[in-house]
C-alpha cells in the first residue's frame, strides 16, 4: 500500500465519479445512493437505494452497469427493495446485499449467468455489512439495535455489539448502520440515532 506523507495535500475540489446532482433511474444517474464497495480495480459497486438496484461503475465511465435489481422494487429473487449496502465476496465472486425493504441479506453471483443466488439471512432489518479477512460476515440490524457476526452458510450468529435494547449506554446502540472491521476483528459502528461512532473491541464484555 502506498505511504502518505504527513505533508500530503488534497485537491480543494472533488470530482464526481458516479451520477450527478439530478436523480433518475437511467444508467448514468442515481437516486439516494447509500453504501458502496470499492473493488481492487477501483470499480465502485453502489447500493442505489431509491432505484432498488445495485450498480457497478468503472472509473472514468459516464454510466454504470446494473448488476442486481431492476429499478422496480419487489420480492422476487431478481428484485430488490431499498438496498442499503453491498460488498463483494472475492472468494466466490459474488455480491452480498443488504436488501433492507425485503428484510433479508442476499448473495448473488457477480456474473449473473453462472449460478443462482441465495438468501443468506432473512427476517432482519439489515442496514450495513462488512466482511473480515476470515470471511465472517458482520450485519447491523437497525430494528434490534445490534450487530451480529455470521459464517457464510450458517444461520446461527454471534452477537458482536448492542443487543441490550435501544439506548445511549456504552453497551447499547440506536439504529446502527454502517460498519468497518479491522484486521484484529474490532468493529466500528455508525450509531446513527445516538449521533456517534462506536468501537467494539473483539471479545469485549
Amino acid at each position: 500500500m502506498p505511504s502518505s506523507s504527513v505533508n500530503s495535500q488534497w485537491a480543494q475540489n472533488g470530482v464526481t465519479v458516479a451520477g450527478n446532482h439530478e436523480w433518475s433511474d437511467s444508467g448514468n444517474q442515481l437516486q439516494l445512493p447509500e453504501g458502496l464497495f470499492v473493488n481492487d480495480d477501483q470499480t465502485l459497486v453502489i447500493a442505489d437505494f431509491g432505484n432498488h438496484r445495485i450498480i457497478k461503475w468503472k472509473v472514468g465511465d459516464k454510466s454504470g452497469q446494473v448488476v442486481a435489481g431492476d429499478s422496480c422494487k419487489g420480492i422476487q429473487f431478481c428484485q430488490l427493495k431499498w438496498p442499503t449496502d453491498v460488498l463483494i465476496d472475492k472468494e466466490t465472486d459474488s455480491l452480498i446485499i443488504c436488501d433492507q425493504g425485503n428484510r433479508r441479506v442476499v448473495q448473488l453471483p457477480c456474473q449473473s449467468e453462472t449460478s443462482q443466488g441465495e438468501i443468506l439471512i432473512d427476517n432482519i432489518t439489515c442496514r450495513g455489512l462488512a466482511m473480515d479477512h476470515h470471511r465472517y460476515l458482520y450485519v447491523s440490524d437497525s430494528k434490534k439495535h445490534e450487530v451480529r457476526r455470521y459464517q457464510i452458510g450458517d444461520k446461527n450468529a454471534t452477537l458482536v455489539a448492542g443487543g441490550n435494547g435501544k439506548g445511549v449506554g456504552l453497551n447499547q446502540l440506536n439504529f446502527p448502520s454502517y460498519l468497518f472491521v479491522d484486521q484484529q476483528q474490532n468493529v466500528c459502528i455508525s450509531d446513527k440515532e445516538n449521533h456517534r461512532v462506536m468501537k467494539w473491541n473483539k471479545d469485549a464484555k
